[in-house]
């Protein structure tokens, strides 16, 4: 298979799209062929020389959707041909912190794409319990955008922020990735969403999107 690696970390110059053997999905995993997988900061800092243990020669990509092409041991037959996203975050699944919901405090936790080979490949492995079906209606290419940005998210508005309905959230930066999912998931929470941003264009669209109040520093 095709796959976009590096070998040593870089610019973009570092790059290389080479022939590798296709991963075999293990005990618990499915192979999922790629159909988009969105190119996340994460994957810049990993190419430059974050200082954490990875695999060299290195797959990126930790934001990925696909199909179901094969599974290993243990799975269901049935998933083959499900249209999936899957969730990049890696955690053993059974020490105290994962049955209470911190998988990000996993001792074992990792990240698809960042300490593992991710999803710029045709193919790529990963365990079963992390694809989950894409709706109807959303193509491969705007559930790709989801994983990274939208669990952060979550994290930082219900899981950590515990917002209620009704409460005040404050967004700066409203137009980057990860904040526009704060945004709106804050107002999925029910919050009254204050959002900070600069220009027009960005202004219109946090707008659209239902915050409160939009700010734009260019003119405050």
């Amino acid at each position: 298979m095709k796959a976009a690696i590096f070998e040593e970390f870089g610019g973009p110059e570092v790059l290389r799209v080479v022939e590798v053997e296709r991963p075999v999905p293990g005990v618990g995993e499915v192979l999922v062929r790629v159909r988009a997988a969105s190119l996340n900061h994460l994957d810049l800092w990993v190419r430059r020389g974050l200082p954490i243990e990875t695999t060299m020669p290195h797959i990126g990509g930790s934001d990925i959707a696909g199909i179901v092409v094969d599974v290993g041991e243990g799975v269901d037959r049935g998933r083959i041909g499900a249209r999936v996203v899957v969730n990049p975050a890696l955690s053993c699944g059974r020490c105290a912190w994962c049955a209470a919901g911190e998988v990000s405090l996993c001792p074992k936790f990792r990240i698809l794409g960042e300490h593992t080979n991710g999803g710029f490949a045709e193919y790529v492995t990963v365990p079963a319990t992390n694809v989950h079906d894409i709706p109807d209606g959303i193509d491969f290419e705007t559930a790709a955008c989801l994983p990274v940005s939208y669990q952060t998210a979550w994290r930082a508005v219900v899981t950590r922020g515990r917002v209620r309905p009704g409460e005040e959230v404050l967004v700066v930066g409203a137009s980057g990735g990860t904040a526009v999912a704060i945004v709106q998931t804050a107002l999925l929470a029910g919050a009254r969403v204050h959002a900070v941003t600069s220009g027009p264009d960005k202004v219109e669209s946090l707008r659209s999107l239902g915050a409160h109040f939009v700010y734009d520093r260019q003119v405050v």
